[in-house]
């Protein structure tokens, strides 16, 4: 896969700003992307050396509507450490 098409864009919260101190970042990820793939794609985008990789499948939240119930979408995240030393400067 190609590294533009594997990043969809990175996750900016309290709790990913607060993990960015132990060089963890957080990324929304293409659902069919591979560890593997996310490794190669964060070092060819941002240059740096990718420790680890980790993945999670996220559902969003259920809604109630006046007629029934949606079923939130699913996505994939992927939290990468990189090496010590090394920063993605995402703002």
């Amino acid at each position: 896969m190609e590294p533009t098409t594997v990043i969809k864009m990175p996750i900016i919260t309290e709790k990913v700003t607060a993990a960015s101190e132990f060089n963890q970042y957080a990324f929304h990820v293409d659902h069919r992307a591979t560890r593997t793939d996310v490794k190669k794609a964060i070092e060819a985008i941002y240059g740096v050396t990718v420790v680890a990789v980790r993945t999670q499948v996220r559902q969003e939240r259920d809604r109630t509507y006046k007629y029934g119930k949606t079923l939130g979408k699913t996505w994939k995240r992927a939290m990468v450490r990189v090496a010590e030393g090394q920063k993605i400067e995402l703002f």
